[in-house]
């Protein structure tokens, strides 16, 4: 196997096209990395490196007349197959099912199994095994940053394990991905027992201000495969039923590929800024007097008459990219595998392509393990975690009420039987958090620092109950993932700081303080704002000290002057005695 990995690597390095596009051949074999959570160096061995190999040149330019996409199709061109691929499959489907087994091909418009049940995209393990652990570490990690495209995007720097035969010039990227992760160094220190290696993976600071980034740029990847030449599919647009941020994502990618896209919203149940995105970015927006469970039901009988290709989750290519959230975590912490990973779950499809990510990860050798996942539900919005409480016996849909992590109000998931597979292939545990909870911890993270939405606010409170049941220990390394970006959420940050929620104490608040514009009204409210008194000093103790060094200055100035003039009188006494 070694061998052949080898020769398929001197094959693949034959050519600069060939470094660019496909597999880029490894830097030499000992490349330093920096860990800054660990040790500060790390030096890792590329198996199939030979000993002349050398780092791709930075000093070669493009012509000044051609942009990074006609750069890549005509790198493409020069380039070998790689001979990756992957297929539909339905989910749960064992392994070993062969060539007679049900499957699809990618460029097929399907997205249940004969049984109706969800399908799965499964790779060629096999041909992607040929290369060591070690080779795609270091082939993803010199990916990262770089404008070269599409691999500068943090989904398409991984393109081999996601959609691995969609032609470079099919791909629409908005640079998704390659988010930070936050170490969340005084929310755990200070008000989770003393948590040194907690982190927040901020997916949401992404282009549309959410994790679906993610998928939308590999579905739409997909469809604008589909819509081009060979293919030309007659599909008419995408559409979605959405809670907010799966329209937002739509609309962003389908606007950047010229493809209309059709959204479905619940009527009043969606924040404005969430709202505004797809308005913006043209798409038609239904606004649907139900909730999101309505919206999927009527948007799953639309794209069954008009050629409206379904966007939402029961399509499995937007998990192959919300998958490398995963593999990015693994990067970021120089391959090392955290103890726990916490992910807010509505849909649920998220959690499932966390888990797939990192098993992939781990079947290919880049790291030997697991982490356990923790999937956190709004109390008002939980059916997964009464079915985890009931021992995965009997699963039942609820009707979700309001709650203000909006987007994960949803009572009916789609992926139930996705999620449930992840979570008891890791040993995993759902957990669930009132409003109140929720909302308290989403403004105690802001308090460190951050800017949550409501979603990661239910994160961070499942996270607070595991620690104090002991369940995730202090020295646990723990990802918390932020799905969207705070200012998503305004409103529920205003309506929390007013006290303006009905039946909430909001611990936390901290609303504006009106003051009369006077320099003591001011002071007396900064000095109780402040805790002045035996912390800070105060103007008071200032005028204080001042009158007192002034009074020893005087009181000096004086003796001197007494002194000075006793002299004076004593030097003429002794004069007019002496000329007597």
């Amino acid at each position: 196997m070694a061998a052949a990995a080898a020769a398929s690597y001197r094959h693949h390095s034959t050519s600069p096209a060939a470094r660019l596009i496909t597999l880029k051949p490894p830097p030499p074999k000992s490349l330093l990395l920096r860990n800054p959570t660990r040790r500060r160096h790390r030096r890792i061995c590329c198996s199939t490196a030979p000993a002349d190999a050398e780092p791709q040149s930075s000093t070669n330019r493009r012509p000044a007349d051609e942009n990074i996409r006609e750069e890549a199709a005509r790198l493409e061109l020069a380039a070998p197959a790689n001979g990756f691929s992957a297929w539909y499959v339905p989910f749960g489907a064992p392994a070993d099912d062969g060539p007679s087994g049900e499957r699809y091909s990618l460029d097929e418009i399907v997205y249940r199994s004969r049984s109706g049940g969800l399908l799965d995209v499964r790779h060629d393990m096999e041909a992607l095994k040929k290369f060591p652990g070690s080779y795609w570490r270091v082939l993803f990690d010199s990916r990262v940053g770089r404008t070269t495209w599409p691999y500068g995007s943090g989904v398409w720097s991984k393109k081999e394990w996601v959609l691995p035969e969609i032609d470079a010039d099919h791909i629409v990227s908005l640079f998704e991905g390659n988010s930070n992760l936050f170490w969340a160094e005084r929310l755990g220190r200070e008000h989770l027992g003393g948590m040194p290696d907690l982190w927040v993976k901020h997916c949401g600071i992404s282009h549309t201000g959410s994790f679906k980034d993610l998928g939308m740029t590999v579905l739409v990847s997909q469809v604008n495969r589909l819509r081009r030449q060979p293919l030309n599919r007659p599909i008419a647009g995408v559409g979605c039923a959405s809670t907010g941020d799966t329209s937002a994502a739509l609309s962003a990618y389908c606007a950047a590929a010229g493809i209309p896209a059709i959204v479905f919203l619940p009527a009043d149940r969606i924040s404005l800024a969430q709202l505004v995105q797809p308005i913006a970015n043209g798409a038609t927006v239904l606004s649907i007097d139900t909730d999101f469970d309505g919206c999927m039901r009527l948007i799953r009988e639309v794209t069954a008459e008009l050629p409206i290709y379904l966007a939402n989750s029961l399509n499995s290519l937007r998990l192959e990219g919300q998958k490398t959230a995963a593999i990015e975590i693994l990067q970021q912490f120089d391959w090392e595998v955290p103890d726990w990973v916490i992910v807010p779950g509505g849909n649920l499809g998220n959690i499932y392509a966390f888990y797939k990510g990192f098993d992939m990860c781990r079947e290919l050798g880049l790291v030997d393990r697991m982490p356990r996942l923790v999937c956190a539900q709004a109390a008002n919005a939980n059916p997964l975690y009464l079915h985890y409480k009931s021992g995965w016996t009997d699963f039942k849909p609820v009707t979700a009420a309001p709650t203000f992590a909006s987007a994960i109000q949803i009572g009916d998931p789609v992926s139930i039987d996705r999620a449930v597979f992840a979570l008891r292939a890791t040993d995993g545990i759902v957990e669930e958090a009132t409003e109140e909870e929720l909302m308290d911890a989403m403004s105690l993270a802001d308090h460190t620092g951050m800017f949550a939405c409501p979603h990661t606010g239910v994160a961070l409170a499942a996270l607070t109950k595991l620690r104090d049941r002991r369940v995730i220990k202090a020295n646990d390394r723990t990802v918390v993932v932020s799905t969207a970006h705070g200012l998503k959420f305004t409103q529920s940050k205003v309506d929390y700081h007013s006290k303006e929620i009905a039946n909430m104490a909001c611990r936390y608040a901290n609303p504006p303080i009106s003051v009369k514009a006077e320099f003591g009204a001011v002071m007396d409210v900064l000095k109780k704002k402040l805790d002045v008194k035996g912390k800070v000093r105060s103007s008071d103790h200032l005028r204080v000290k001042t009158v007192i060094w002034l009074t020893i200055q005087v009181a000096v100035l004086q003796v001197l002057f007494f002194l000075s003039h006793f002299s004076l009188e004593r030097w003429c006494t002794f004069q007019v005695v002496a000329s007597c």
